[in-house]
């Protein structure tokens, strides 16, 4: 996705993949998709939705599609599914057929595609007539608690920490009733929206810090483009709020996403 910091797979693993594969198997529970011949999985990043969807036998053949060629190269070297296969796409003018799938997901993608409306649409339109196309996204403002750890503290320090939390917690579909309204503007049926909940364990302070001194995602890119006492700073403060008055060590916290699913026409 176009305004997604995406350079190395194992750099998404460990900033957002080893999430993703806990919320993978409650949206796929969440949609519904228990058998299909084929199922995409659009915004792939590194496979871990396709993944699980290709480890039904039930369901008959996955593609995982991503626009950031690092993602699919690192899901190919991963991947020993014959049913699973990853491309190299954009969710805004998906290169396959109409009625292709009988299933389309996307998990925590498709508020980084440039135009939310029209990869909805895209999703629909490879879907055949009554299947199910569904999507998570993260709640980034009211569920996300390591995300806002770091961008409130940000924005407690620096104006530019404002305004990049403004826009990491301003995105698309990831208000109360973005998705919903979101499928129903695309002509999907029988929509509900709701949410799902994971949590996120950190064995210490630097496992939770080290992904934003990375190169994948919103709080990296901030990060990144701090000069080092500014870093510092936030490193300190952030470290304060982790340690939150105990020893350093394990840590846990609720990541809630939304989650969507409508059928087409």
């Amino acid at each position: 996705m176009q305004s997604f910091l995406a350079n190395d797979g194992d750099a998404h693993e460990l900033q957002m993949g080893r999430w993703s594969r806990r919320l993978a198997p409650l949206l796929i529970d969440f949609a519904g998709i228990d058998r299909g011949a084929r199922v995409l999985d659009v915004g792939c990043g590194t496979g871990n939705l396709a993944a699980c969807l290709a480890g039904n036998s039930a369901i008959g053949s996955v593609i995982g599609l991503d626009l950031a060629l690092t993602y699919i190269e690192h899901a190919r070297r991963r991947n020993s599914n014959p049913r699973l296969t990853f491309e190299v796409g954009d969710a805004c003018a998906l290169p396959f057929a109409n009625a292709r799938f009988d299933h389309s997901l996307s998990m925590l993608a498709l508020q980084f595609a440039p135009d939310t409306d029209l990869a909805i649409r895209e999703m629909k339109r490879v879907t055949r007539p009554g299947g199910t196309v569904a999507a998570a996204t993260w709640d980034t403002r009211g569920g996300f608690v390591a995300f806002r750890m770091i961008f409130d503290t940000a924005a407690m320090l620096d104006p530019r920490g404002h305004e990049a939390r403004a826009r990491a917690y301003t995105r698309p579909l990831s208000r109360p009733g973005n998705l919903a309204q979101a499928w129903r503007a695309a002509d999907l049926n029988d929509v509900v929206q709701d949410t799902r909940t994971i949590r996120m364990d950190y064995a210490s302070f630097v496992d939770f810090w080290a992904p934003a001194e990375g190169s994948e995602g919103p709080i990296a890119a901030f990060v990144g483009s701090l000069d080092s006492a500014a870093k510092a700073k936030l490193h300190d403060a952030v470290q304060l709020a982790y340690l939150d008055g105990e020893p350093d060590g394990p840590r846990s916290y609720a990541a809630t996403a939304w989650v969507v699913r409508g059928t087409v026409p």
